[in-house]
């Protein structure tokens, strides 16, 4: 990760949380002397590390808003064991062959473990979710459980719209079009669905009827806690995820593959329609646009590395590649102003830097 004086703090965070996050996750996953044909392979992903970015800033918003983190724990881990299900059968879905610098899970255990090892982390996850009951309270924790359940649905739908336009060959598409999708795919599950749960536990579950968090105040300990607004805080959360995706998607086009992680130019192999590739749909001119449309007809396999690359050359020569870093900084910049609105409430705190200091993390990191 870059470690520039402005993200060093947040790269050290970020480990640490990741520790903590991991820890209670693998506990779910070892606890019920289930097989290793099952336990390795979905151990696997975790023990390589990772960000940890969404139980981080799960975590960190529960202590910006004056919670006890640990009651959010559970959550956190939930929420990593999740996204590994997810990594594991995106990977699956786009034959990736690296996953944080090493072979995918299906790359090394066959598709049919690494299926079933996806499927494994999701139940697990629902396992972690049912330790809020003891820890929450059954109605609170029914609440968290529903901001799961429209995470999910948003994301697995945010799926199916990009692969279906790889299907289609779309290439019509704008950057609201972009933005969309990433809102459904990236943003619920990286940045939103941490933030409100996160705020959620935080509070106990108090908040008006018009608030983030409809349905009956739950009796919290001690003084009561600040609440953020409900607002702002879907505006930080998808402006702090549209960024992440962004740098995501250039990453993969200009990254050092070994701090990266995943292979690269592997979004032109499968045909992502990016916002690089959007623009340069847009503004290269009749022959080229022809020629990117014969190449996003061809099935992934036949996509040569030669293609590619050129296809990338192309990208470079129209701007599409400034053009998208210069979109995510000025996302960059809403999500700061978001942020000023939505922890408004939240004393200075270290979790509360911690939470800020994710935008510029967002655009500067190198993996």
């Amino acid at each position: 990760m870059t470690t520039t004086d402005a993200t060093e703090p947040v790269v050290e965070d970020l480990e640490r949380y990741g520790r903590l996050t991991r820890e209670a996750a693998l506990s779910y996953i070892e606890a019920d002397g289930l097989s290793p044909y099952l336990v390795v392979p979905a151990v696997d992903y975790l023990a390589r590390g990772g960000k940890a970015l969404r139980p981080a800033l799960c975590l960190a918003t529960c202590e910006a808003f004056g919670g006890d983190p640990a009651r959010a724990l559970p959550s956190a881990a939930a929420i990593e064991l999740l996204h590994t299900a997810f990594l594991v059968h995106d990977d699956v879905e786009d034959d990736s062959d690296l996953r944080r610098g090493e072979p995918t899970l299906h790359q090394r255990y066959g598709r049919a473990a690494a299926m079933n090892a996806g499927d494994g982390l999701a139940v697990m996850a629902l396992g972690a979710l049912r330790g809020n009951e003891r820890l929450l309270g059954p109605v609170l924790a029914a609440r968290v459980w529903a901001e799961f359940d429209f995470m999910a649905r948003q994301t697995v739908e945010g799926q199916a719209l990009e692969l279906g336009w790889q299907r289609d060959g779309l290439t019509d598409l704008g950057p609201d079009d972009y933005l969309e999708l990433i809102m459904k795919k990236t943003c619920w599950y990286t940045t939103l669905l941490p933030l409100r749960v996160g705020a959620l536990v935080a509070s106990g579950g108090a908040s008006d009827p018009s608030g983030p968090f409809p349905g009956p105040a739950i009796p919290f300990p001690g003084k009561a806690n600040p609440t953020p607004d409900p607002g702002a805080l879907l505006r930080f959360g998808f402006f702090l995820g549209a960024a992440f995706q962004i740098r995501d998607d250039l990453l993969n086009l200009t990254g050092a593959e070994a701090l990266y992680g995943k292979e690269r130019l592997g979004d032109l192999r499968e045909g992502k329609r990016t916002l690089m590739l959007i623009h340069l749909l847009a503004v290269a001119g009749d022959d080229d646009r022809r020629r990117l449309r014969r190449w996003l007809a061809l099935p992934p396999q036949a996509r040569t590395s030669g293609i590619r690359e050129e296809v990338l050359a192309m990208m470079e020569a129209h701007g599409s590649l400034a053009f998208a870093d210069e979109f995510a900084r000025g996302i960059a910049r809403s999500a700061e102003v978001a942020f000023d609105e939505a922890f408004a409430n939240a004393p200075d705190s270290p979790a509360r830097r911690f939470v800020a200091g994710l935008v510029p993390y967002m655009v500067d990191r190198d993996r």
